[in-house]
């Protein structure tokens, strides 16, 4: 089972930005996470990392995606890109939304999600706990 992970924009700084919203684990760190917890779910899982700060980079990968689930990670897209929703519902690949923040206790822009519609879930709030939580969820529904 393939699960591609995408970051969004300014993710690749986590660990240095904002630590105390985003935390101080790194980007690396929360993949490396992801990989161990993933072999306690299934030796069958197989993942896919790819951070981008452009959104049609983003929509590429996604509509080039060789996975069975998708955890994205929008970050500042998630209140502004059709982009990436159209292109989420266009490959009909079941996506999980990722926030390390709780974005619906943030500002008021922060509380909108374009990109919600186009997932069968959303995990926000848990730091990096929140990708394990999405993997989690996604592998139930897929096997």
């Amino acid at each position: 089972m393939k699960i591609l992970v995408i970051n969004g924009p300014n993710l690749n700084m986590l660990g240095t930005r904002e630590p105390e919203i985003y935390g101080k684990t790194t980007l690396d760190e929360i993949n490396n996470q992801l990989v161990e917890y993933s072999k306690t779910l299934s030796s069958d899982i197989e993942l896919e990392f790819f951070q981008s700060n452009i959104e049609g980079e983003i929509v590429s990968k996604i509509q080039t995606a060789n996975a069975h689930g998708l955890i994205i990670n929008p970050a500042g897209y998630t209140h502004t890109s059709v982009a990436i929703a159209d292109a989420i519902k266009a490959v009909l690949i079941p996506a999980v939304e990722v926030h390390l923040s709780n974005i619906q206790a943030r500002e008021e822009y922060r509380k909108i999600s374009y990109i919600s519609s186009s997932c069968i879930g959303t995990v926000a709030g848990f730091k990096e706990d929140s990708y394990k939580m999405a993997l989690l969820g996604l592998y139930n529904k897929l096997k």
